[in-house]
């Protein structure tokens, strides 16, 4: 039985994934890289570290020392905090207010799994926190997607098994973590590069909380 949703944040909720990614531009720019088209899906869902070794791999090999690792990824987390300062409600993707308005209707609790640390701030900013019975704090988890770790702390902040529990992506990393955490993984964007999903809509605009419960009933009868 369909008991909870857990969502990731950049790209599922809001279209955040363009503030990360124009921040890391940013950076890059100040390196002298150039970061390609593929540096998107590269990046999504990534923890900090993680991408600020994807950022660097596009440049000339250099060993930087920490500190300076350290610096750039403050540099890049000062400037999306610059960027999320200006979200509102009106930055919610198509559908998802209908979406969580329809899981609440339905006695739904609902969890966060995002690698940002600066999830709490930007769901304040969207007017959506209270929707949320947890947020799995980045600062606790040992490994990043596609490792499940984030989807399993996620669905134990809702007390529930895995077999309760959809959970939504847009990155092929998140969706391999979400299966490997023996949920049920809505993917959002590109069936091709989401085909490890149990149900893929083309954009946030497609979901539908009756759609999703039938395709979820299907995979568990």
């Amino acid at each position: 039985m369909l008991k909870g949703l857990i969502f990731d944040l950049d790209g599922v909720l809001a279209d955040t994934a363009r503030l990360h990614l124009a921040a890391w531009g940013s950076v890059a720019q100040d390196l002298g890289i150039t970061l390609p088209a593929a540096a998107g899906d590269a990046l999504r869902g990534r923890s900090r570290e993680e991408s600020l070794t994807i950022v660097l791999s596009y440049g000339p090999p250099q060993d930087y020392a920490p500190a300076e690792r350290a610096a750039f990824a403050a540099t890049k987390n000062d400037r999306y905090r610059q960027a999320i300062a200006h979200l509102t409600p009106k930055d919610l993707l198509p559908g998802i207010p209908r979406l969580l308005a329809q899981a609440k209707a339905s006695g739904l609790t609902m969890a966060i799994a995002s690698a940002s640390k600066n999830a709490p701030a930007i769901l304040e900013r969207l007017s959506i926190a209270a929707d949320f019975t947890g947020v799995v704090d980045p600062a606790t988890l040992h490994r990043g997607k596609p490792d499940p770790e984030i989807f399993v702390k996620a669905q134990a902040l809702l007390g529930l098994a895995a077999r309760e529990v959809v959970s939504f992506e847009d990155a092929s990393a998140g969706v391999a973590a979400i299966k490997a955490a023996g949920q049920f993984a809505v993917g959002i964007g590109d069936a091709a590069v989401l085909h490890q999903a149990d149900l893929v809509v083309p954009s946030t605009a497609a979901l539908d909380l009756a759609a999703i419960r039938t395709a979820f009933g299907k995979s568990v009868s």
